[in-house]
């Protein structure tokens, strides 16, 4: 069973996505939270595995939330699907960077809002359709300059490979095809890329794949 907090202010936003979930039979809503610090703390508590986490909230925003629950080692576990209103939210850039696994319109269809809760889950990045490599290519305009020292000397040349893909927005799929190797050695390599590098998702190997200069910004074409 998958557990779910719904993190927003607005309780027939909350009320709508509890409804959608609980109807689904392996999925249930541990509990809700009107603003980041109640999220925070309800995080805390319950040990959901997933928190939809919207992104403007009153006192403590989601941003904050985010970070909080990211950077304690106890609750690594807890993967944070950020909500906005718009696709290409200001904000996103920084809540990719603040350790979210990915981002949804709050508008998005039930079945991707299913499919995300499930994806980040099995540790994959979620976005919302369509916007991924364009949400990418404006993240890599605005990315920091690569870190000085940044080493990815751990990787193998396969793996720094499989990690340039997935900076570009590939999926493992299309990563497959492209190395001309099964989906499952695909899904395998990036999983180990993150495993070496201490990635939390494939959100955050995006992030890695431009701040170390693997990837650069104009390689979307």
């Amino acid at each position: 069973m998958i557990r779910v907090l719904l993190a927003d202010d607005q309780s027939l936003v909350r009320a709508g996505f509890r409804a959608l979930l609980d109807a689904q039979p392996d999925i249930e809503v541990a509990g809700e939270a009107a603003d980041g610090e109640e999220a925070l703390r309800r995080v805390r508590e319950l040990r959901p595995d997933v928190v939809l986490m919207d992104i403007r909230m009153p006192r403590v925003d989601g941003l904050a939330a985010t970070r909080g629950i990211t950077d304690d080692p106890d609750l690594q576990t807890v993967k944070v699907v950020m909500l906005t209103t718009f696709e290409l939210d200001e904000y996103v850039f920084e809540a990719i960077r603040s350790g979210a696994s990915g981002f949804l319109v709050k508008d998005t269809e039930p079945e991707e809002l299913l499919r995300a809760v499930r994806a980040v889950v099995e540790g994959n990045a979620l976005l919302s359709p369509g916007v991924t490599r364009r949400l990418i290519s404006e993240f890599a305009a605005r990315s920091k300059q690569p870190a000085a020292g940044a080493s990815l000397s751990a990787l193998t040349e396969r793996e720094r490979e499989v990690m340039a893909l997935v900076g570009i927005g590939l999926s493992n799929d299309e990563i497959a095809r492209r190395l001309v190797v099964s989906p499952l050695t695909a899904k395998t390599h990036v999983s180990r890329t993150m495993v070496k590098l201490g990635a939390r998702d494939r959100a955050q190997l995006v992030v890695l794949a431009y701040e170390s200069g693997l990837v650069r910004p104009g390689w979307l074409g």
